[in-house]
């Protein structure tokens, strides 16, 4: 059923566009040729997240910054094997998916820890790279207040996925 969605979809633009009298394809180009500069003005933002995440992990500052926040994280039902991976999240989704991966290989799939974090993987978002490409297309530049809401709610969910896995 899903295997048809985008083909109906595409169809029903189309008739659409037949009967508004607009031109689809001119349309595209058109909505293309306006993204270039948006895309553009993100690269630097995205850059700069891509590179600090990268640094912050061949450092060694990840480590250093596990050890002292896991003690902290294990007072609110979060393992110690999953802390790098709640620190981690909000930056990259792609360092997350590799230690969600290396939790994998080491506890099973099956185990506690791995559905805690699928659960932890899957409900928070990397906060600061949502917040580079928002607040590159966005007039105010005002970040702080948003960027502690997610990630106070990015915090929250992963000490509810814990909570959750454990019960069920």
């Amino acid at each position: 059923m899903s295997g048809y969605f985008i083909p109906v979809l595409f169809f029903i633009i189309l008739v659409f566009a037949f009967f508004k009298k607009v031109k689809p394809y001119d349309a595209f180009t058109q909505g293309a040729k306006s993204a270039l500069p948006f895309a553009a003005s993100i690269f630097p933002y995205l850059v700069s997240i891509f590179v600090m995440t990268e640094l912050f992990e061949i450092s060694g500052i990840s480590d250093g910054v596990t050890a002292v926040v896991s003690p902290i994280l294990k007072v609110f039902g979060i393992p110690k094997e999953l802390t790098k991976l709640v620190l981690i999240k909000p930056f990259s989704g792609n360092g997350s998916l590799a230690l969600l991966t290396e939790i994998f290989n080491t506890y099973g799939v099956d185990s506690y820890l791995a559905r805690c974090a699928c659960v932890i993987y899957g409900s928070s978002e990397t906060v600061f790279y949502i917040a580079a490409v928002y607040f590159a297309g966005a007039k105010t530049k005002k970040l702080l207040t948003p960027i502690i809401i997610s990630l106070v709610a990015t915090f929250a969910s992963c000490v509810f996925a814990c909570f959750i896995c454990l019960v069920v």
